[in-house]
Parts: structure tokens; C-alpha cells; sequence
């Protein structure tokens, strides 16, 4: 039996017509930058997250750019996230000209650790007083320490939301803003609330592997805040609030009239997809759920996990995926180097052992196929060829 990681075909084929349809209609229209079907897709996400706006842009990357500009990140400051990410994250951060500042994970979540973030921030203060910009919507700065710590990036790793109360009293404390990194959780829950309606701002990816996925590179900013979403509303097209007249240096990152007519098709069946993934988590519970060898994910009690990544966790993964390759199971990795250990990185100083959960995580994780139209047979398959590859 092959056992894809992901099938994208056959998810097209359960829409395939209302999919073609949509592209037809955007083509009638020749609305291909932004327009029409990006505004009402925007609309219909942002009801989605329960948040007052959502922003298309051009990838989840720039979704977490564009936030932190929006929200007062420069040069010279600092920004807090995880090393367990794509390092999208951390990009986002240094193009803004700030530098990422990493706090290690909770093992059981592989989530950002509200105690150890708690720690740092200990550490970091210098007991002065924090300096208001005069600005409601932008975050309060500290001036205090090497750098100026101005916000904090939670990622809501594989579909899991982060543990945001304690994360979000530690921002208010400290003086910081929050950027939900939402880009694999569209749909998931904390406590009752959608991922990207907590913070500051949520950054959403639309890359087409995602529970939402577009059919190239999309994003989009939700946020509670309209002054916000507007300032990235205007920057997202040249910093234009009319056409050629530029109140700001701005960018060309607007969303796509096909992407967005991709999105409004797929959306009303994204909590579907959700539950479908559940589903399919409940089914590797049931048949790995006795193997001490394996480590299955953890769903946190304040969280409805949408499983976008199943990771479960063994001592010797390299042979491990050998063996299920071999078999026709193909899996992934997300991620095999911690952010602080890659080559793009090095200049920060860090090295092995600084964060030594994530790294943990990172030599023992492995992927394994999760998508809507993954079927029991195959979930048994892939059990039974894993039973095998860890006691062979």
C-alpha cells in the first residue's frame, strides 16, 4: 500500500466544480489583484476567527511582517518566539530589523512554555519603568536591558493553540504586544476562542498543504483592532489609501482575486475538514495508543487541536522513517533543526543544548500523514507498519 503524506487531488475532487466555477467568475471579472473576491473572502474569515478584520496578503510570511510593522517593531528591538518553527517566524522578525530572541517549549505541547517565558522575562527586567508611545494601538517599549523587548510570538505549533492567558497577562505585565502565530491553526480553539482573535494580531499561512490552503502562496492579519488592519491594509498596496496618492513607504503585497475565490470556496467546509482530522487523530489514538515506544501528541484541556501536523515522537527516527518508507508511508519532519542551531542563525550565538526541549522534540519527531480523506484501512496500515519499524 502507498500512504501519501498529504492528497491534495483528492480534496479537489470533492470541490472540483464549485472550485472551477469560482476561478471562471474571477476571470469573467478580471479581478486578479485583490478585488472583489479577496474583500469577501476577508470578510467571511474574519466571522470565521471572531475577529472585527482579517487582511489578505501574499503569504503567511508576510502576514507576520507586515503585524510587526504595523505594531512599532524596528531596528534595535527584540521579539520573542520559539525555536521549534518554520523559520518564517524568525524572518518576519529579522525584516523587520529586530532580532529573535528564542524561549524554549513545553514538552508536552510544543508550545511556547508560559513558566519559561515567565523566567526570562524575570531575567530581562531591570525594574524600570515601562515607557508608553502614545499610541493605543501600537505596544508599550522597554528601554531597559541590551535590546528593547517589544513582543512576543506564540506559535501555535501543528494545529494546537498556545496556552495564551498566561502568555497574554505576561504581555500585559511587561509591557508587550502579542502576535498570535496562527499560520497552522485555522480553526483551532482556546478556551472557546479562535486562533487569531487574542492577540494584537493573528497571522494566518494559506500555503496549499494548510487545513486552509489556497492554490499558491496566500495570508492574511485578523485583528480586533480596525486602526491596525487598516495601516496593513494600506501597506499591503504601496501605502496607498487612494490610488497614487502614498502616505507611507509601503509594499506589494496584496492577495491574489484567484486566491482569494479559492479561500471562499474552501472556508464553508474548512470545520468539516477539522472534524474529519479529529477523527483520524481519535484513530491513531485507538491503534498506537498502547506502544510505549511511541510518544502520541498531547491535546492540552484548553485546546480543540485541528491536527494539522500528527506528531508522534520515537527514540530512533532516522530508521523508523527508513522502515515506513520502505513500506510505502510517506511522513515528514517538522522540524529536524531548532531555528537556533540552522546556518541563517549561527550569528546569534546560540549552540546545542541552549534550548534543550526543542531540541529533544526536533532528534525524536516524526510526521505522520494527516489529511481530511485519510481513510481507517490506511490509518491501520500505517500503525501496524510503524509497530513494526519501532519493535522490529
Amino acid at each position: 500500500m502507498h500512504i501519501p503524506f498529504l492528497d491534495l487531488k483528492a480534496q479537489y475532487q470533492s470541490i472540483k466544480e464549485e472550485i472551477q466555477s469560482a476561478l471562471a467568475e474571477v476571470i469573467a471579472q478580471t479581478a486578479f489583484a485583490g478585488g472583489p473576491f479577496v474583500a469577501r473572502f476577508e470578510q467571511a474569515f474574519a466571522e470565521f476567527c471572531g475577529c472585527r478584520e482579517a487582511v489578505g496578503v501574499g503569504s503567511g510570511t508576510e502576514a507576520l511582517w507586515m503585524a510587526l510593522l504595523a505594531l512599532g517593531v524596528g531596528p534595535g528591538d527584540e521579539v520573542i518566539t520559539v525555536p521549534n518553527t518554520f523559520i518564517a517566524t524568525a524572518e518576519a522578525v529579522s525584516f523587520c530589523g529586530a532580532k529573535p530572541v528564542f524561549v524554549d517549549i513545553d514538552e508536552r505541547t510544543y508550545n511556547l512554555d508560559p513558566n519559561k517565558l515567565e523566567d526570562f522575562l524575570k531575567k530581562q527586567d531591570k525594574g524600570t519603568k515601562v515607557k508608553e508611545t502614545g499610541e493605543s494601538w501600537r505596544p508599550v517599549s522597554r528601554s531597559s536591558g541590551a535590546g528593547r523587548l517589544k513582543a512576543i510570538v506564540p506559535v501555535h505549533l501543528y494545529g494546537q493553540p498556545a496556552d495564551m492567558d498566561p502568555i497574554l497577562e505576561l504581555a500585559e505585565k511587561y509591557g508587550l504586544a502579542v502576535i498570535e502565530d496562527a499560520c497552522q491553526a485555522h480553526g483551532a480553539e482556546y478556551k472557546g476562542r479562535r486562533a487569531g482573535s487574542m492577540g494584537a494580531a493573528g497571522c494566518f499561512s494559506f500555503y496549499p498543504g494548510k487545513n486552509l490552503g489556497a492554490y499558491g502562496e496566500a495570508g492574511a492579519v485578523t485583528s480586533n483592532n480596525p486602526e491596525l488592519a487598516g495601516w496593513i491594509r494600506t501597506f499591503r498596496d504601496h501605502g496607498q489609501p487612494k490610488r497614487y496618492y502614498h502616505d507611507r513607504v509601503g509594499w506589494n503585497g496584496r492577495m491574489d482575486g484567484f486566491q482569494g475565490a479559492v479561500l471562499g470556496v474552501k472556508l464553508p467546509h474548512l470545520e468539516g475538514w477539522n472534524n474529519q482530522r479529529r477523527e483520524k487523530a481519535d484513530l491513531y489514538r485507538r491503534y498506537l495508543g498502547e506502544m510505549e515506544e511511541i510518544l502520541l501528541p498531547a491535546e492540552a484541556e484548553y485546546a480543540r487541536h485541528i491536527y494539522h501536523i500528527y506528531p508522534i515522537r520515537v527514540k530512533n527516527r532516522d530508521e523508523v522513517i527508513q522502515a515506513l518508507t520502505e513500506k510505502g508511508v510517506n511522513c515528514g519532519i517538522h522540524y529536524p533543526l531548532p531555528i537556533h542551531l540552522q546556518k541563517a542563525y549561527a550569528f546569534l550565538g546560540h549552540k546545542a543544548g541552549d534550548f534543550p526541549t526543542a531540541e529533544t522534540v526536533a532528534s525524536e519527531l516524526i510526521s505522520l500523514p494527516m489529511y481530511p480523506e485519510l481513510t481507517e484501512e490506511q490509518i491501520v496500515y500505517v500503525a501496524e507498519c510503524l509497530k513494526e519499524a519501532v519493535v522490529p
